[in-house]
């Protein structure tokens, strides 16, 4: 039972683990937003100079190309990636990507409701990346993520994109963005939400376009209706006013102030080498402890593509891996569960497509120390079920 079985004696000081929204940076308090310029319109001077700001500080963190474009969008990471499926998918045929649950939506758009004849999706199981020969992003567009959010997978490089290619590649780097370096040259579309590496407040979208993206968008009208919150271009030219904070739709400027102080606390951490280097120590951490754990392993079967944000683990304790299914679920949520109880994890069970098990998040804004005290509660919680199960 829980109270046989000794609990550690440390703590994390933030028990904030969720993979979004996700914990806010260190020191953080609604103090930070006492600049927000609430009560007004967003498309009054200040207002709009803010988020321009955002927009900025954003492409100078990621060393952003000059000649790209980056915008804020509706509807959080989702919305950037529906913007760019559905204004610039059609011309070429399209290989989608798929190894976890965002990635299968993706394809699901673009298979069933954009309905593209020449649409191959290349699918591979929780824990792998598909077998990337297979796409031709020579000739193709390709869709994909960068890190498998619900997996803990991420790509390790991109280099099954040429740089010299016909098609556009378009990559939903949500859980990526300031955590992992970005080959830009690569690249076509790039998206993610304020809520992921940095701790933003949700809702909000970023939408990153190469020039070959805008020019396809002015070059090709979508087959298909596309509704204002989607529309980039008028007259058949890029709207480049939703580049420089003039956005689709009203923004919360709370929002705006709150972004604006996760990419100052961004730069005072060294920028983008370190926001990378916060968030591979939380996964270094955690890969110490389970190189010598018998009870929790990797879903991410190849070291290299082990993500450094979304942190996935299995349960690999003997007497788990024996029961079935549906009990191997039980188990997992009561871990979870006791996790949350104890006040020393929160929002750190499996994503619910997912295999049963754990994940961490160890973006930026996760102090390793605090992944440190974590693990050890792993164990405990691991134990605590075992004996309950032990004396079912």
């Amino acid at each position: 039972m829980a109270n046989a079985i000794p609990t550690p004696g440390i703590r994390p000081a933030n028990p904030r683990f969720s993979s979004g929204p996700c914990a806010k940076r260190p020191g953080w308090s609604l103090a930070a937003l006492e600049g927000a310029l609430l009560g007004r319109s967003h498309r009054a001077k200040e207002p709009k100079a803010k988020l321009a700001e955002v927009i900025e500080r954003s492409k100078a963190i990621l060393g952003m190309p000059a000649d790209w474009r980056l915008g804020i969008v509706p509807a959080s990471d989702t919305g950037a990636v529906e913007m760019a499926l559905w204004s610039l998918l059609g011309p070429r045929g399209v290989d989608i990507l798929a190894w976890e649950s965002f990635s299968k939506d993706w394809a699901t758009d673009v298979v069933k409701q954009l309905r593209l004849p020449d649409a191959r999706v290349i699918e591979a199981p929780y824990g792998r990346l598909p077998d990337l020969s297979q796409v031709d992003a020579a000739r193709r567009d390709v869709v994909f993520v960068w890190n498998g959010t619900t997996s803990g997978v991420r790509l390790p490089d991109a280099d099954f994109i040429p740089v010299e290619r016909e098609g556009l590649s378009i990559c939903d780097a949500t859980s990526a963005a300031f955590a992992m370096e970005l080959p830009w040259d690569r690249l076509d579309v790039v998206t993610w939400s304020w809520q992921k590496v940095l701790g933003g407040e949700a809702a909000h979208g970023m939408l990153a376009l190469s020039p070959r993206a805008v020019a396809r968008l002015e070059s090709h009208s979508p087959a298909w209706p596309m509704p204002k919150i989607f529309r980039m271009t008028k007259g058949g030219k890029l709207n480049e006013g939703i580049f420089k904070g003039e956005t689709i739709n009203t923004p919360s400027m709370l929002c705006v102030e709150d972004a604006l102080d996760g990419l100052r606390w961004a730069e005072s951490v060294g920028g983008l080498k370190g926001l990378v280097a916060r968030s591979e120590a939380n996964l270094a951490a955690i890969a110490r402890w389970v190189a010598t754990n018998p009870g929790y392993g990797f879903l991410a079967e190849d070291p290299a593509t082990r993500s450094c944000t979304s942190i996935c683990l299995t349960i690999t304790a003997p007497w788990f891996t024996v029961m079935g299914a549906e009990a191997q679920a039980a188990a997992a949520k009561k871990i979870a569960s006791l996790l949350e109880k104890e006040g020393v994890a929160l929002d750190a069970g499996a994503y619910r497509d997912a295999p049963p098990g754990l994940r961490i998040w160890g973006g930026a804004t996760v102090e390793t120390s605090d992944i440190e005290a974590l693990l050890p509660w792993l164990d405990w919680a691991l134990a605590v079920v075992e004996s309950e199960v032990v004396v079912a």
